[in-house]
């Protein structure tokens, strides 16, 4: 079967389409033909070699895709062969035929495309987990996001709405992007510059963000706590820079101010807990099922087209969510 394979810690001239044997699955497992696999900055982390992603190389990305059930293995009895599906595969979601744990595996309603069912494992599904557990948001909120423009901002743009509604507020990290970001869905759209922390204040009247998503490290952390409000929490979930994660700020700054600062893992939660990201991932399927939500998303004919959109995200100069065409039924 055809592959994506990563060679080496680089860029796209290290990413190729490989054949490689067909994998079985195992207990309690699912072998899934790949219809669509879902792009995610994760991926350009491992490729570039960050510490904690990838487990040696060669290495095959993909941790989010749609499908139908080829096989099962033993001890599966809640699927059977030819269901429509999504899943957080166990890696090498970029390959003509993954394997996942029954558990995070999903079925698709009717009516819902493929295509649009492989954004739910892990982008919709981690943007409903940083509001509704990470970030404990509440109708009313003012949710500022950081690299609004990407699919994680996108999507959140989408569910506040369904969530009962709130002020959002977008950072994106180039001017040129804030078109973007308004586009998504942030009626005040900001560059992140020497500006931000007024620009800020002005949008919410000087209260301050109830909720911060933040996927930079912990390199606008101080920002972050400079804009919360009494009771503001932030949610910290990536380290799209690569840079180093510094100390978290002393105690008593969180005890003065009534802050919080958080965690949130997709894959730590796929580990312990994936009932949880299933019940997610369903509930988005539901939204889009239902007709109230409809993610923007672009997508790449091929596997051989994934390397050059990864170069994109890298960069910094993607927009929006990218699935990419794998095989199997639509």
């Amino acid at each position: 079967m055809r592959a994506l394979v990563m060679t080496a810690p680089g860029g796209s001239e290290n990413s190729v389409v490989a054949e490689v044997p067909e994998p079985t699955p195992g207990p309690g497992e699912v072998a899934i033909d790949v219809a669509y696999a879902g792009l995610n900055f994760v991926d350009v982390m491992t490729r570039r070699g960050d510490a904690g992603y990838g487990s040696g190389w060669p290495h095959r990305p993909g941790l989010e895709i749609s499908g139908t059930v080829r096989a099962l293995g033993p001890g599966v009895g809640a699927l059977t062969v030819g269901d429509r599906v999504v899943a957080v595969p166990k890696g090498a979601g970029m390959s003509e035929v993954a394997i996942a744990n029954a558990a995070s595996t999903v079925p698709v309603p009717e009516g819902v495309p493929l295509l649009e069912a492989a954004a739910t494992p892990l982008g919709l599904a981690t943007s409903l987990l940083l509001l509704t557990e990470a970030g404990r948001f509440n109708p009313g909120n003012t949710v500022l996001v950081h690299s609004a423009s990407g699919g994680i901002g996108s999507a959140v743009a989408q569910l506040v709405p369904l969530l009962g509604g709130g002020r959002l507020i977008g950072t994106v990290g180039r001017p040129e992007k804030v078109a973007e970001a308004e586009r998504a869905g942030y009626p005040v759209a900001l560059p992140r510059d020497a500006g931000l922390a007024e620009a800020v204040r002005t949008a919410t009247d000087g209260r301050g963000v109830d909720l911060i998503l933040d996927p930079l490290g912990t390199t606008a952390l101080a920002l972050d706590l400079d804009l919360l409000a009494p009771g503001g929490r932030v949610v910290l979930f990536g380290n799209a820079g690569g840079a180093a994660i510094e100390a978290l700020p002393p105690t008593s700054r969180l005890i003065r101010g009534n802050l919080t600062i958080s965690g949130f893992s997709h894959r730590g939660l796929v580990a312990a807990a994936p009932a949880r990201v299933a019940a997610a991932t369903s509930r988005v399927l539901g939204f889009i099922a239902d007709g109230q939500l409809s993610l923007p998303l672009t997508e790449l004919p091929a596997l051989e087209d994934i390397p050059t959109a990864h170069d994109l995200l890298a960069e910094g100069r993607g927009t929006g969510k990218y699935v990419a065409r794998v095989g199997g039924s639509r």
